[in-house]
């Protein structure tokens, strides 16, 4: 079965309406493009992702239902508490963004194969040095060993991908996200598409129509001045 699909322009940014995505394969939405900020921020904006692997064009989702958590509601388990106490660890913002997202790149790559491509690491560093895209990571003996990546637009955290070098650390790095986004009062961090993992965290899927009037509300507000941990 062929399927026809939007086309994007590469010096027209705007998008198709996300309820006219496909049912299957759920949410693909449009191809074509770039990765240039003032694009990645617009799709965003209206719930819209990329999702894609070499050689194919640049392929953009907005799945029906959608996984998202209200970071007051993540969930925590007991033996993540007990690690934590037991664990000597350090967490930062943005110390190594590049460094995170290589290595969710090479986490995902020994998976099935990696959707992160050198012009997507390329394009998120770039929102990362424009102030768009964050990393949380987590240093154990000085040494980088789990971590996640995300972009932010007002009170919304897109959480694109995270990886461990060590056990628990990319649950101790998203255990800090959740606790700080709470903190900003931040009602959304989008999980994109379920899965089990997400689901213990505390994601629920909601319709598409319901995620994108939270994610309207959630981006109306102002992004944090400073991306600093102080829930403590």
């Amino acid at each position: 079965m062929s399927i026809t699909l939007p086309f994007l322009s590469d010096w027209n940014v705007d998008f198709p309406d996300p309820n006219s995505a496909l049912v299957d394969p759920d949410g693909l939405l449009a191809a074509g493009g770039d990765l240039s900020i003032e694009r990645l921020l617009a799709a965003y904006s209206m719930g819209i992702f990329p999702w894609y692997s070499e050689p194919d064009p640049i392929l953009w989702w907005s799945p029906n239902p959608r996984s998202i958590l209200n970071p007051a509601d993540a969930h925590t388990s007991r033996s993540l508490i007990k690690a934590m106490k037991k664990q000597d660890f350090a967490v930062t913002w943005d110390k190594a963004f590049p460094e995170v997202i290589q290595a969710c790149s090479e986490a995902r790559a020994k998976e099935s194969g990696t959707w992160i491509t050198p012009d997507m690491k390329h394009a998120y560093c770039e929102l990362n040095a424009a102030g768009h895209a964050h990393s949380v990571e987590v240093w154990i003996d000085g040494e980088l060993a789990g971590g996640l990546y995300g972009v932010n637009l007002g009170k919304a955290f897109f959480g694109e991908s995270m990886f461990s070098h060590q056990s628990n650390a990319s649950k101790i790095a998203f255990h800090y996200l959740c606790k700080q986004l709470a903190k900003w009062q931040f009602p959304l961090l989008d999980c994109q598409v379920h899965s089990s993992h997400i689901a213990y965290l505390g994601a629920k899927e909601v319709p598409r129509s319901d995620f994108l009037a939270i994610l309207r509300q959630a981006i109306s507000f102002p992004s944090p001045k400073e991306w600093v941990f102080d829930w403590q």
